[in-house]
């Protein structure tokens, strides 16, 4: 499964509350920091919601052979 690397880039201050709530349930706290999600129809739907804001990049699983 892909992943979604989501870096928050722009501060939520002066946007509307549910957009800062959005930021803050992504797991972005602070300018400039990186979560990692699956991507997933909820994930993508939550950065559509504040796209604005952020920068996304899909991020590929790497295959592990042990």
């Amino acid at each position: 499964m892909a992943k979604l690397r989501i870096t928050l880039v722009k501060s939520p201050i002066g946007y509307a509350r549910d957009q800062k709530e959005t930021v803050t349930r992504l797991g972005l706290g602070k300018m400039w920091r990186t979560v990692e999600h699956g991507d997933t129809p909820a994930v993508r739907g939550m950065v559509h919601k504040v796209r604005h804001l952020v920068r996304v990049d899909e991020v590929e699983e790497e295959a592990t052979t042990e």
